[in-house]
């Protein structure tokens, strides 16, 4: 099995509702993902995916929809405060957790018909969290 993982970083805000902790408070990360492709065989330049491809896939979604945006779960209250504010955000369906966030760009980058085999998602540089099905 032949793999590579290409890297990626991107700042972001979030808040857990229902958590008891600091993280129940708005705050910031510099998140980092690891998204690592897997295949049997390789392409006819020798390759799982050239590294560029990858890049142009992920890089520009995260760049639209993560950097420097609030992720809040669609149900928060600070939802309606910052769209009045025209403040930049991305919902989900669920809490914006490490895990949660690992499993929405692997879906992400397995929809566009790539082979991912995992991603890690970097809370921060001692916190991560790893998806793979």
């Amino acid at each position: 099995m032949h793999s590579i993982t290409r890297e990626f970083h991107f700042c972001y805000g979030h808040r857990l509702l229902h958590y008891e902790g600091k993280c129940a408070h708005p705050h910031g990360h510099n998140g980092r993902v690891e998204i690592t492709l897997a295949s049997e065989t390789l392409d006819v330049c020798g390759m799982v995916l050239d590294f560029s491809e990858l890049k142009r896939v992920v890089n520009d979604w995260v760049e639209e929809n993560l950097d420097h945006k609030m992720v809040l779960a669609d149900d928060d209250p600070l939802v309606p405060v910052l769209a009045a504010m025209q403040e930049p955000m991305y919902l989900m369906p669920c809490p914006p957790t490490a895990e949660n966030l690992s499993k929405l760009i692997f879906n992400l980058v397995k929809g566009r018909g790539y082979p991912v085999s995992k991603v890690v998602f970097w809370e921060t540089d001692k916190c991560s969290a790893t998806y793979s099905p």
